[in-house]
């Protein structure tokens, strides 16, 4: 450093008082650049190392919540108190989660945000508290934004675009976007002028990692939890997540993604996609076409502005049901903020103004391997033609299913599914009565209990847009019917197995008549069993509800015996301490009992 500073301040041209104290605030200003890198790694480590225990432990509190609530009390006859506190248990939760995905951002936000959208699944008390996470994630300040932004482009701002707006128009999880506009050279050979450029948030990789780490861990523990692991693969599902994450920080893989779904919906005037500035665009840096409009969850603007919101859920439905089964690529991510509807001067027969559905955001997409096609073709056909044992055919091809699942059981209930709730539109679900839901219940209760399904890591990100797209379009039109929307589009299927519908008929009616052929050998068949007493009557569900309530009622009996003796060696515990210590041990017998019932083993005879 002395060689250094000679070359830079030689003695011959800087001396005296003036020139030790050049030397001297150089070599402070040096030692200052070489603490900082040091010191500020090491910070950076230490807030990185505190948000990833921050994450871990909220989930260990939530875990043991649920151990203690949900699965002890439950299982040593408690389980009235588990009820009884479980909406204020919830939004409890979801209280401190919201806080903690806006204090924290990156993957947080990315949960909470699938967690709000689920209107059909999660209770009012977690979608509730966790619906403002769509528009609260806190803005990066401009000047880190700005600063990044010229790096990626290679020139400050002002010559990259003609104007450049400071307030951002929206916060993202993992990135936030500006409005700008080209300079007029650039929008003539583009021909659109207005852009919103969209800018990674600063370090923004390293917070992925650390969340993704956090939630590694959270899913071990889930993996030793039988009803979980048994029915989804935690690890590989948490990994496909990961993988997702990753390329949503590519904004280049984004770019070329919003291309191919234009290009898949090329010449269909309802559904708009925004075009990328290439010659803006880098892997952390991306400029696209402004197309804002109305939000799709803005109801009231959507109704004054002479849109049917009827209409918006099924175009919204159609335009997935072609990515799902005819593109094999569809938008992962369709949140609110992510949707627009944007109204058009002409007029519908009926009077209502026709309007263009725009998707933005392509961070988040999914690619359909053909066997996930076939399987979820089957179940749509399945679906709309109320053909149960089809149904669970593709429950089987997608792998859906547990091994050993009772599949003459599965079709029943599918069947009685069909009969029983076919046609209703959600708000009807949502308004049958509690004794018609119980009855179904307590006829189907151990396949409800068991339920026999697992979820393959490949369907983690059609599930969840799934799930989103049934809350939105729930949320456009509570009488929305996803029966009728998917009758019409099931028979289309079906006639392309075939190739037209009269092939489909002889199909049909070939099966029909071969069954019809078959009848009176099978009649002839059970007759002489029944004449030579072989014949056996199976009853599996009455044998199930048989083997429910005898484990009720031992569950229940231990229950009494263990709160008796509790309450009884509580009271004589001050004046007859030995006493109450074998009430003690004898509760404690009684608890053991009940445990012993609850890992399903049957009581001694």
């Amino acid at each position: 450093m002395n060689d250094l500073s000679s070359v830079l301040f030689p003695r011959s041209r800087i001396s005296g008082l003036s020139g030790q104290f050049i030397r001297c605030f150089f070599h402070f200003t040096i030692f200052c650049a070489i603490m900082r890198r040091l010191c500020g790694g090491r910070m950076r480590s230490t807030i990185l190392r505190m948000r990833y225990w921050r994450i871990v432990l909220f989930f260990a509190r939530v875990a043991l919540g649920i151990v203690f609530w949900d699965i002890f009390l439950r299982r040593v006859g408690l389980g009235f108190l588990a009820r009884s506190t479980r909406p204020r248990r919830l939004r409890q939760i979801a209280i401190r989660f919201r806080a903690l995905a806006i204090r924290l951002g990156g993957v947080m936000i990315k949960v909470g945000q699938f967690l709000s959208a689920r209107l059909d699944v999660l209770p009012p008390e977690i979608t509730d508290e966790l619906s403002g996470l769509q528009d609260e994630v806190p803005p990066v300040d401009y000047e880190p934004i700005r600063l990044q932004t010229e790096l990626e482009l290679g020139s400050a701002i002002e010559k990259a675009f003609l104007t450049f707006e400071k307030a951002p128009v929206a916060a993202a999880s993992l990135g936030q976007v500006h409005r700008a506009r080209l300079f007029p050279h650039e929008a003539e050979a583009l021909g659109f002028d207005c852009v919103v450029v969209k800018i990674l948030r600063p370090n923004i990789e390293q917070i992925v990692d650390v969340d993704m780490s956090a939630l590694r861990v959270v899913g071990g523990w889930l993996k030793r939890y039988r009803p979980v692991s048994d029915r989804a693969d935690v690890p590989a599902i948490v990994e496909e997540f990961a993988t997702i994450l990753r390329e949503e920080l590519d904004y280049l893989s984004e770019g070329k993604n919003a291309e191919a779904f234009g290009a898949n919906f090329e010449g269909d005037g309802g559904v708009h996609v925004p075009r990328v500035a290439w010659n803006r665009t880098t892997r952390r840096v991306l400029t696209l076409e402004d197309v804002t409009a109305i939000k799709i969850t803005d109801y009231d603007a959507i109704t004054a502005a002479g849109v049917n919101r009827a209409e918006v859920a099924e175009r919204l439905l159609s335009t997935y049901l072609k990515q799902i089964f005819e593109d094999g690529f569809f938008h992962a991510d369709p949140h609110p903020g992510n949707l627009f509807v944007l109204p058009l001067p002409e007029k519908n027969e009926d009077g209502s103004a026709k309007f263009r559905l725009t998707f933005i955001d392509f961070g988040m997409v999914g690619r359909m391997p053909d066997t996930l096609v076939e399987g979820l073709r089957e179940a749509a056909i399945s679906v709309g033609l109320q053909d149960a044992p089809r149904l669970i055919k593709s429950y089987q091809t997608l792998g859906v299913l547990l091994p050993g699942a009772n599949i003459k059981l599965l079709e029943e209930a599918s069947a009685q599914v069909f009969d029983r709730f076919w046609g209703m539109s959600m708000n009807e679900l949502r308004s049958i009565r509690h004794d018609e839901m119980m009855k179904f219940g307590l006829q189907f209760r151990e396949l409800l209990l068991n339920m026999p399904f697992q979820l393959p890591e490949n369907l983690l990100l059609l599930g969840r847009t799934i799930g989103i797209l049934s809350g939105m379009c729930t949320g456009l039109n509570p009488e929305f019917n996803l029966w009728l929307q998917l009758a019409p589009y099931a028979r289309k299927l079906t006639e392309g197995e075939g190739g037209s519908a009269f092939d489909v008929f002889l199909d049909e009616a070939g099966g029909f008549f071969k069954t019809l052929l078959a009848i009176p050998g099978r009649a002839e068949r059970v007759l002489g069993r029944m004449e030579r007493g072989e014949l056996n009557v199976q009853m599996p569900l009455v044998n199930l509800q048989v083997s429910y309530l005898e484990k009720s009622v031992n569950r229940l009996t231990g229950g009494i015996v263990f709160l008796g003796l509790l309450v009884a060696g509580a009271i004589l515990y001050d004046e007859h301490t030995l006493l109450a210590q074998g009430f003690f041990g004898g509760a404690g017998v009684a608890l053991a009992y009940m445990l012993f019932l609850a890992r399903g083993k049957r009581p001694f005879r």
